[in-house]
C-alpha cells in the first residue's frame, strides 16, 4: 500500500480540460496520483468535500518593491497576500525595488531577499532600459523569465523608459538569448504632451488625467512594439492591455506569424472610468480605467480565448503617495493581488458564466506555458508541483480592509462582495494558508524557465 505525504480527498478538480471529482496524492512536493477513489495512506489527509480544487494561480506581474522600498510592500507581506488569494507563484517586476533588477548583482540581491521572506514560489523579470543591453545576457543566465521595458515613463527616477533604438536593439539581443520582452505599451510622446497641456491650462483632476492617456496612445505603442518584434524575431508580451482593440491587434499579429501575447488585469474587467471618479486615487493606474464599452469588449475577447492570461499588476505605495490635489502627481498603481481569483469568480464565473476551466487556464496553465515552466507549474497533473487551492464556491464575503495582508490596506475592492472563499493554499504540498491565516514560514523557491 502506497504511503503519501498528503492526500486531498473528495474534491472537484478544475483543469483547463474540465472538472472531475477525484482524490489527489502528493509526495516529495509533486502530484503523484489522481484517482476517483485513491488507495493508500498519508501523513496528512485533507477532506475537500464540497470544494473545488484549482491549480495554484501564477501571477506573472507584481511589484513587491524589495529590496529598497519595503515600506511600499516587500516579499513578506506581498506573498502572504498572494497565499491568501490562492496564488502560489509570482513573477516580480524589475522596477520599484532599489536598485532595480538590471544586472546580475541586483538579481542576486533580490533573490536573497525573496528566499528570506517569500511564502510562495517566485521568478523575476529583468529590466530593459537605456544602457543595460550588455547586462541582458547575465540576467538571462541567472534565469529571468524575460525583460520588461516601458514605452512611457514609469514614474520613478531609477528606471527609465526605452527609446525606440533601445527597444529595437534590446529585442534583437533578447531574441538571441531566447527570452521574451514584455512592454508597457503607451506612447510617451502622446501621453506626456497631453499631460503638459492639461496642467498648463490648470486642469489636474481625475477626468483630466484619464483624457491624457487615451486609447490611441496604447494602440500606437502596441503596433510599434509588434513591428519591432517582427523585425527582430523576438517573442513579445504586452502587459495590462486595457482595450478590446489592443487585444485584436495582438491576435492579428499572431495570425501574421509574430510570437506575441497579451495579458489583462482584473481592474480593467471590473472597474470603469466612472468607478475611477467614485473611488479616486486608490484606483489610479496606467493605462487608466476605460469606458464600459471598452470593458465589454475585453470580456468578449477573454471569453473567446484571445487573451493569454490575467495578472494583478499589484503596484502598491504608502498612503501619503495616494494623496495630492493634483491627480497627475498621485502614485499610479492598484493593490489587488490578494483579490485576483475571487474577482474572476465573481465577475466572470458568477455574473457572466465564464467556465471554471477557462479561469484555470487564464490564471495558471497559460502562464506556465508561455514562460516555459509548464513541466513544473500550472495544472493538476501527475509530475507537476503540488500547487493547489481549495475553494468553497458556496461562500461569498464582503472584502474588508482588515482582511488584506498588504503592508498598506488600500484597495479599490474593499467593500466588494466577492464570490468564493480560499479555504486552503498549498505550495508544493505544503499548506501555507488555511482558513484565513498564513500557517507556514518562507518556503518559496526560485523557479527558472526551461532553457
Amino acid at each position: 500500500m502506497s504511503l503519501y505525504d498528503v492526500i486531498i480527498r473528495h474534491g472537484m478538480l478544475v483543469n483547463s480540460t474540465g472538472i472531475s471529482q477525484a482524490d489527489l496524492a502528493i509526495a516529495d512536493g509533486r502530484i503523484v496520483a489522481i484517482e476517483p477513489e485513491l488507495g493508500g495512506t498519508s501523513k496528512e489527509e485533507i477532506d475537500a468535500r464540497g470544494m473545488h480544487i484549482f491549480p495554484g494561480v501564477i501571477d506573472a506581474h507584481v511589484h513587491f518593491n524589495e529590496p529598497g522600498r519595503t515600506h511600499w510592500e516587500g516579499f513578506a507581506t506581498g506573498t502572504r497576500s498572494l497565499a491568501a488569494g490562492g496564488t502560489t507563484t509570482f513573477f516580480d517586476m524589475p522596477l520599484n525595488s532599489f536598485p532595480p533588477t538590471l544586472d546580475a548583482v541586483s538579481f542576486d540581491d533580490k533573490l536573497a531577499a525573496a528566499q528570506a521572506s517569500s511564502l510562495v514560489d517566485f521568478s523575476f523579470w529583468g529590466g530593459l532600459v537605456p544602457g543595460n543591453i550588455p547586462q541582458l545576457e547575465e540576467l538571462a543566465q541567472r534565469g529571468v523569465v524575460g525583460f520588461k521595458a516601458f514605452m512611457s515613463e514609469p514614474g520613478t527616477s531609477d528606471y527609465t523608459a526605452v527609446d525606440d533604438l533601445t527597444l529595437y536593439e534590446g529585442m534583437a539581443q533578447a531574441a538571441q538569448l531566447g527570452k521574451l520582452v514584455a512592454v508597457h505599451a503607451e506612447s510617451e510622446q502622446i501621453t506626456a504632451a497631453l499631460a503638459r497641456r492639461a496642467r498648463a491650462q490648470g486642469r489636474s483632476g481625475i477626468r483630466d488625467y484619464l483624457a491624457s492617456r487615451p486609447v490611441i496612445a496604447e494602440l500606437e505603442a502596441i503596433e510599434r512594439a509588434i513591428l519591432f518584434a517582427g523585425e527582430t524575431q523576438c517573442s513579445l508580451h504586452i502587459v495590462h492591455v486595457s482595450t478590446g482593440r489592443g487585444v485584436r491587434m495582438v491576435i492579428e499579429a499572431r495570425m501574421r506569424g509574430i510570437d506575441v501575447s497579451c495579458e489583462t488585469c482584473p481592474h480593467y474587467l471590473v472597474l470603469t472610468e466612472d468607478d475611477q471618479e467614485r473611488l479616486g486615487a486608490v484606483a489610479k493606474c496606467a493605462p487608466p480605467l476605460r469606458s464600459q464599452e471598452e470593458q465589454n469588449a475585453l470580456w468578449q475577447q477573454l471569453i473567446a480565448g484571445d487573451i493569454a492570461f490575467i495578472t494583478s499588476d499589484h503596484s502598491p505605495a504608502p498612503p501619503d503617495m495616494k494623496v495630492d490635489a493634483d491627480f497627475f502627481r498621485v502614485w499610479g498603481g492598484i493593490s489587488g493581488c490578494q483579490s485576483l481569483l475571487r474577482l474572476l469568480l465573481t465577475e466572470g464565473y458568477e455574473r457572466r458564466q465564464v467556465p471554471l476551466p477557462l479561469l484555470a487556464t487564464l490564471t495558471a496553465e497559460n502562464v506556465a506555458r508561455r514562460f516555459g515552466i509548464a513541466t513544473k507549474k500550472g495544472s493538476l497533473a501527475i509530475g507537476i508541483d503540488a500547487d493547489c487551492i481549495l475553494v468553497d464556491l458556496g461562500q461569498q464575503e464582503v472584502l474588508h480592509a482588515a482582511d488584506l495582508f498588504y503592508r498598506h490596506q488600500l484597495s479599490p475592492y474593499v467593500s466588494c462582495l466577492l464570490k468564493g472563499a480560499i479555504v486552503r493554499t498549498l505550495v508544493r504540498g505544503i499548506t501555507v494558508f488555511r482558513e484565513g491565516e498564513p500557517v507556514a514560514g518562507p518556503v518559496g523557491r526560485l523557479i527558472k524557465p526551461a532553457s
